[in-house]
């Protein structure tokens, strides 16, 4: 490809150099630069690409792009731009040819059901003999093979060749989970969504973003960059100011609820202990719906998918099928253990809003004590520290007996991270013990539970690691909870 190709449309300066050269590849990582290529040098938070262009170079780039002034004595092109995640984003999608303009893209949002909405979209879509591929935080499904991602959304580069790699594998459907990070880094800038669908706002990442307003800014626009079709929770308060704010934009607005008026709604709502019923309401009539996951936000997570479905024109018998295939999905309330005295659940609940769901999904169900294993994944400064309360609140209030660990502390003190769980739940009189390995802790919650109680394992979910310091350690809590369970069968315990 030409240089004059894989810039077009990009504003920039030539600092030196020849646009009129033939390049064969692109990288935001000068160890991945090879002979021709181009390098874009990213201001990341801890590692400054401006600082590897010598090295991206001598590896064979000849063409490097900057936005900031740098002295390059080498012989290559050089561009300047004003932000070069913007930059990677518009060459990324240039180099690919494209792709998102080839298909229909469906960009998902909000802190809660991302995951669990884009399963239901699969199974939909497969109803009707249609491949939908999915990026997200279990990883990138296209066809039959599933890969996984670093991150949620991955970085610019890296999505423009999945969509084209789809493209490849006549995959034209494609729904993707779209972080706040993703929207603020410019991951997906020059991604055309066809559809954006926005699930519910509640405290995360503020790290990241500082206040809920500056979190909400950060997913709204998603919203901006749909053509056909915006579907938004109803009953969520910052779903109610999207609605307001959408009601004059040219793509259709369509919402879905469950106690505010919606253009597509549940009734008969009746809840089991390991399914949920309902009737869903549309323009084009109702059907009956089970949804093989427990409680409420379930509900609104395949109404989000039900209400895609009914804009792809699909029947409402495909949807209730699609819905209906759905056995589980894993971390999501997935029931890793159960004998007729003990159950135990693994859930991805890291928020206080999706604890709380959790544990009030399993409470009317649970005969005994629910017994909750928990951590809070580090987070830095007052956020963080808020964030530990907030959640050590929810466990005092809703779970009989909490077990506070670790999860992911990364370079956190984890001591630090665990006193201020241990502060949260004293302040609300909670019933705890606290044990720093997350194995240890999974365990003695095991021995402490009694017939009937109801273990929750909350945090990682789906994940099959420990990130502890600079070191990613293998941990997938359905095979530890097995593990645990065989070993105490085989003492006779």
């Amino acid at each position: 490809m030409l240089l004059t190709s894989l810039v077009k449309d990009l504003d920039y300066t030539l600092v030196k150099g020849d646009l009129h050269i033939e390049v064969n590849s692109v990288a935001y990582d000068s160890r991945e630069v090879k002979a021709n290529g181009v390098f874009v040098a990213i201001s990341g938070f801890s590692v400054d690409g401006h600082h590897f262009i010598d090295k991206a170079v001598a590896l064979g780039a000849t063409t490097v792009i900057v936005e900031k002034e740098v002295a390059i004595t080498a012989d290559v092109t050089v561009l300047q731009v004003a932000d070069t995640r913007e930059a990677l984003a518009r060459v990324a999608a240039n180099f690919y040819h494209r792709p998102t303009e080839q298909m229909n893209l469906l960009g998902i949002t909000g802190t809660n059901g991302k995951t669990s909405t884009t399963y239901f979209l699969k199974s939909i879509f497969e109803q009707t003999g249609t491949s939908l591929g999915i990026i997200g935080t279990i990883g990138t499904v296209i066809g039959d093979k599933m890969f996984q991602n670093k991150n949620t959304t991955p970085e610019s580069l890296n999505l423009q060749r999945i969509f084209a790699d789809m493209i490849e594998s006549h995959t034209k459907h494609c729904v993707m989970e779209v972080s706040s990070h993703a929207l603020n880094l410019s991951r997906v800038a020059q991604s055309s969504f066809n559809t954006g669908i926005f699930t519910n706002l509640t405290p995360d990442h503020l790290e990241l973003h500082h206040t809920m307003e500056e979190y909400f800014e950060a997913k709204a626009k998603l919203f901006t960059m749909t053509t056909d079709y915006n579907i938004i929770n109803a009953d969520d308060k910052f779903g109610k100011i999207l609605i307001d704010r959408l009601m004059s934009a040219a793509p259709k607005l369509l919402t879905y609820g469950i106690e505010q008026e919606a253009d597509i709604y549940a009734t008969d709502i009746n809840y089991f202990a390991e399914y949920t019923t309902y009737t869903v309401n549309t323009p084009k009539g109702s059907i009956a719906i089970k949804v093989n996951l427990p409680g409420t936000i379930y509900v609104y997570n395949s109404l989000a998918a039900i209400a895609t479905a009914y804009c792809n024109q699909f029947s409402l018998q495909q949807t209730a099928d699609g819905i209906a295939a759905v056995d589980g999905i894993k971390g999501r309330l997935e029931v890793v253990y159960q004998d007729e005295d003990t159950k135990i659940i693994v859930d991805f609940a890291h928020t206080e809003d999706s604890l709380e769901k959790a544990l009030t999904t399993i409470r009317p169900f649970a005969k005994g004590k629910i017994i909750l294993v928990f951590g809070v994944y580090a987070a830095d400064g007052e956020s963080g520290t808020e964030k530990r309360r907030s959640m050590a609140k929810v466990a005092a209030k809703f779970a009989d007996f909490s077990v506070i660990t670790s999860d992911n502390p990364k370079e956190q003190d984890n001591t630090l991270i665990i006193r201020e769980i241990v502060e949260g739940i004293e302040e609300h009189n909670g019933a705890y013990e606290a044990i720093v390995d997350r194995r240890d802790a999974i365990a003695f919650a095991i021995e402490i539970s009694r017939k009937d109680d109801v273990i929750l394992i909350a945090g990682k979910g789906h994940e099959t690691s420990q990130i502890i310091g600079k070191t990613e350690i293998p941990f997938n809590e359905a095979e530890i909870v097995r593990e645990i369970i065989k070993s105490r069968l085989n003492n006779g315990s």
